[in-house]
């Protein structure tokens, strides 16, 4: 997947993936529709640095739902 380019399809897949890694139980903060294009950038980085850290404290799992509850509309 090319995550490059700003879309509401590459929103999607960014946030079910953080929704599995960051084990969210809570699924409906996760819905795309939630989220404005022009916070993609933001949410490319919370991808990204969630992905390439592996495994989350309990903490830093935290901070990222406060972080993607803080981009929302």
């Amino acid at each position: 997947m090319q995550l490059d380019q700003p879309s509401v399809e590459n929103m999607e897949y960014m946030l079910q993936e953080l929704a599995e890694k960051l084990q969210v139980v809570n699924r409906s903060i996760m819905d795309a529709e939630d989220y404005n294009l022009e916070k993609y950038e933001d949410l490319k980085w919370m991808y990204d640095m969630v992905i390439s850290k592996g495994r989350l404290s309990a903490s830093e799992t935290q901070a990222f739902i406060n972080e993607l509850a803080s981009i929302r509309k």
